[in-house]
């Protein structure tokens, strides 16, 4: 079985062009076959108040009305995928921007209604992610790149967690290929020390992140991080890393971030 990386960067990156660009040169050095996910960063809210659009938050999640379903379309899909897209042609990574509905590849559903009506936000089922179809475009040497952008299969956009987009493809694929998963963002790792940036656990077995959690060695925030991780290798993801932008050119060499695994 060949060997698959997809690689989720964060919003905090696509923020900073210079993070950006050095984050996708060295993407694009990684040898073999590679997807990447990204989301908008703060780009889309930028734009909506320049439109006059408000941006409303819960908890850190985007509630997505109609008008700024128009917004994170626009900048997902369009802008941040498009100067993702050319900015690794410029690096000899010959790579095609995709939103869910492009080939039909992923497929969600409108999240119900419960305490928060979230508006059209995705969420991806099982078995609603087409590998075959993604696996031609990989066999023909090009690079998907993945917006935060899906479909319900009925006409309808949904703005996806990107987080979630990366995983659920790892999932899938996984039946293909030897995945590993890839979170990039704005530390080093899983730390021992939330103010320590040096304080990187190397390696976190799935036995070991309860005794983390029970022991609060492991920032609250990082959790559901760590569960989602979990969650995928127990699906049959080979290994997920997590760790600092700017350290991806160390994979190659298993020295980046923190490496979770069953």
């Amino acid at each position: 079985m060949s060997v698959l990386n997809i690689i989720k960067i964060g919003g905090n990156v696509i923020d900073n062009p210079d993070q950006l660009e050095a984050f996708l040169e060295k993407f694009s050095s990684l040898p073999g076959r590679k997807i990447l996910v990204h989301g908008g960063g703060k780009i889309a809210t930028r734009i909506a108040t320049d439109m006059g659009i408000e941006a409303k938050m819960v908890e850190g999640r985007r509630i997505t009305d109609r008008a700024m379903l128009d917004v994170v379309t626009m900048v997902y899909a369009g802008l941040t995928n498009k100067n993702i897209v050319a900015a690794l042609q410029k690096y000899d990574c010959n790579a095609i921007g995709l939103c869910g509905a492009d080939a039909n590849v992923i497929k969600a559903v409108k999240r119900p209604v419960k305490e928060i009506d979230y508006g059209f936000v995705g969420d991806i089922l099982a078995d609603s992610i087409d590998s075959l179809a993604i696996k031609k475009l990989l066999e023909a040497e090009f690079t998907p790149v993945f917006s935060a952008i899906t479909h319900n299969g009925n006409g309808q956009l949904l703005n996806t967690n990107a987080d979630t987009i990366a995983s659920s493809l790892a999932v899938a694929l996984s039946k293909l290929y030897e995945v590993s998963l890839i979170y990039c963002f704005d530390k080093n790792g899983v730390l021992l020390d939330v103010n320590n940036d040096n304080s990187v656990i190397e390696t976190i077995k799935s036995s070991e992140f309860e005794r983390l959690k029970e022991s609060k060695t492991i920032h609250d925030g990082m959790i559901p991080k760590l569960f989602n991780a979990f969650d995928a290798i127990s699906k049959g993801v080979s290994n997920v890393y997590i760790g600092h932008a700017n350290n991806l050119h160390l994979f190659q060499q298993r020295k980046f971030g923190t490496c979770l695994i069953a």
